[in-house]
């Protein structure tokens, strides 16, 4: 291939990328004063939520002793009496779909590239979020503003009223 139309081909990848990058959807909250005009419901899967901080990371755990991302989700949830799927796919599909997160709604997150929810954290207000990042980690809570997770933001759910 000459070397024109290699420069070509590049010019057409880095603006494929460039136009990819613009495609996602935003990172939206609404953060109220912390559990002002929160359903009980809400408050009960934020409590949870906080009182798992420190549990460790266990992948298909959904309780106390280990959760991975959508057991702490459904750890979460169970508190407050509401079923949820079990993988962060499935929540992510089956769940209702909001364009501003409040605090206790579920965020999802493509992190594998494969064009699905690979990641689910629970927005917790003040622009954080309680989520269990991985293997050999423990249940934490992060920035949602920080450029890795709004680069790989899909949208968020409300299964709470």
């Amino acid at each position: 291939m000459p070397v024109r139309d290699l420069w070509r081909v590049w010019l057409l990848m880095v603006a494929l990328t460039l136009l990819a990058g613009c495609a996602g959807k935003e990172l939206a909250v609404e953060d109220p004063p912390p559990h002002e005009g929160l359903t009980i419901d809400r408050v009960l899967i934020l409590a949870a939520a906080e009182r798992a901080l420190g549990t460790p990371y266990r992948f298909g755990g959904n309780t106390p002793s280990g959760v991975d991302c959508s057991g702490l989700v459904q750890l979460a949830y169970q508190a407050a009496g509401i079923p949820v799927p079990r993988t962060a796919d499935d929540q992510f599909r089956a769940l209702p779909e909001v364009d501003r997160a409040r605090p206790g709604d579920l965020l999802f997150f493509d992190t594998s590239g494969g064009g699905k929810a690979s990641h689910v954290g629970i927005y917790r207000g003040d622009g954080q979020m309680i989520h269990a990042p991985g293997r050999g980690r423990r249940v934490e809570t992060s920035p949602v503003e920080i450029a890795y997770w709004q680069e790989r933001f899909l949208g968020a759910a409300a299964p709470a009223p």
